[in-house]
């Protein structure tokens, strides 16, 4: 166990994640390293036992690529087929023309609420981010305007919405009614999504501007030129390789509906909803969609799939290190005092849970271990108590869930690479976005719980 205990435990958490910010943003240190030399150093000053330390860092890390990397490595390609093939100029194409080229804000949440209900938070962004490149470009739309709204829709669904893993354990844990969770969900995430999305990326766009530069845009986004001449997919068969992966997932959440549990059927079923197979099958059928049918050699394909992992591979790292962080940190005890703190305050149940879950997520790093963590504490508190429908208290845990993504979340990262930010404008443009998520999502709660 660590040495430090209580507030001083806090104390040295929080300059912990200080000097992660200054030491990269300030002083332009590499990420990967910095996480990691600020982790290990936090873990002896704390007292964590010296054998336990880089054991700790490493579980994170792996625990976190173990499925981050997958994700990232088939998505990218497909994004890669996807641009090459000219899909996403015709999925860009086909969205502005219906939205108009001065709403495609409004587009990419629309798009993102849909496709981001059965999937993780992850796996939505890297089906949807080269998406996102194209109708940036096309409409000469700063990358802001049309990425928030984008990433503000996947983290609505995700945090609120069922069927996501840790919405379903809440949903269980207070035995909640799973259709009226769905139902209070949505009255409750769309407005959410519209104000930390379309409405705070019109705000933010004037204050944090993006530099032209984006080497992983530079994957997906097609020249001009390479379209000159030659014909784009059609949009049904686009949208069809891209949404695979949904339709599967899809299908292996109901696999228990579809067919009897531990049968054949059901276990396949599951087997192609998984989120790694869903992707690898969808990038098996690009090869032929977005390549063969396209005119490309394997030889091309080969290429194509080769060349667009060679960006990845920072993000991958520096994913797998906030997650690194996050373990150290939880196997300090932070999380522990954290709760402690929470669950000595004398406040209403509603924001109990929203305030116990909010806590664990800044110490943490992970929505999905504050949700699944807080609604084991407080199911008991809820049992005891009246009044609260547990509904409202699957939506107010999953709003604290996530509240202030920093450092130690591996979304964090994620975002930055990718839109290509520094630790400050990711702070001002993606931490406030899920802020703006968290506590409208509480409010909005709240006000619910007043009228049902």
């Amino acid at each position: 166990m660590p040495a430090v205990h209580g507030s001083l435990l806090l104390l040295y958490a929080l300059i912990a994640v200080i000097a992660l910010v200054v030491l990269i943003a300030r002083f332009k240190l590499n990420p990967f390293i910095t996480l990691m030399v600020v982790s290990i150093l936090l873990a002896i000053a704390v007292g964590m036992p010296i054998p336990t330390i880089v054991k700790s860092f490493e579980t994170g890390v792996g625990g976190a690529l173990g499925h981050i990397a997958i994700v990232v490595g088939l998505g990218t390609m497909l994004g890669k087929m996807m641009a090459e093939s000219g899909g996403a100029e015709r999925i860009a194409r086909t969205l502005i023309g219906f939205f108009g080229p001065k709403n495609v804000h409004w587009a990419m949440m629309c798009v993102a609420f849909l496709v981001g209900l059965p999937v993780f938070f992850e796996v939505g962004f890297v089906l949807l981010i080269p998406i996102a490149f194209n109708v940036a470009r096309r409409t000469g739309t700063s990358m802001i305007r049309v990425g928030i709204p984008m990433v503000a829709g996947l983290s609505v669904v995700h945090g609120l919405v069922p069927p996501h893993p840790a919405a379903l354990l809440a949903v269980t844990a207070y035995n909640a009614d799973i259709g009226r969770t769905v139902l209070f969900a949505l009255i409750v995430g769309i407005p959410t999504a519209v104000i930390a999305g379309p409405l705070f990326a019109r705000l933010i766009e004037k204050y944090v501007v993006l530099s032209g530069e984006n080497p992983i845009a530079d994957q997906f986004v097609e020249q001009e030129a390479a379209n000159a001449g030659r014909a784009l997919p059609g949009f049904g068969i686009t949208l069809l390789t891209v949404l695979l992966p949904v339709v599967l997932m899809l299908l292996g959440s109901w696999a228990d509906v579809i067919a009897a549990p531990k049968t054949p059927l059901n276990d396949l079923l599951r087997l192609i909803g998984h989120p790694d197979m869903a992707l690898l099958l969808a990038v098996l059928l690009s090869f032929y969609t977005f390549g063969k049918a396209r005119g490309f050699s394997r030889d091309s394909i080969l290429k194509f799939t080769n060349e667009c992992l060679a960006p990845t591979a920072g993000i991958t790292l520096v994913v797998g290190a906030g997650a690194g962080f996050g373990r150290i940190l939880m196997d300090s005890g932070v999380s522990t005092a954290i709760v402690d703190v929470a669950t000595g305050a004398h406040v209403p149940l509603l924001l109990l849970a929203w305030l116990v879950a909010a806590l664990i997520r800044v110490a943490t790093g992970s929505a999905t271990v504050a949700m699944t963590t807080a609604a084991g504490i407080i199911a008991p508190i809820a049992a005891a108590a009246t009044g609260t429908r547990p509904e409202l208290l699957v939506l107010a845990t999953g709003a604290g869930s996530v509240v202030l993504s920093h450092v130690n979340d591996g979304g964090f990262w994620l975002i930055k690479e990718y839109f290509n930010m520094s630790v400050p404008q990711t702070f001002k443009t993606w931490t406030v976005c899920e802020t703006i998520i968290s506590v409208t999502a509480l409010l909005l709660t709240m006000g619910l719980a007043t009228v049902v």
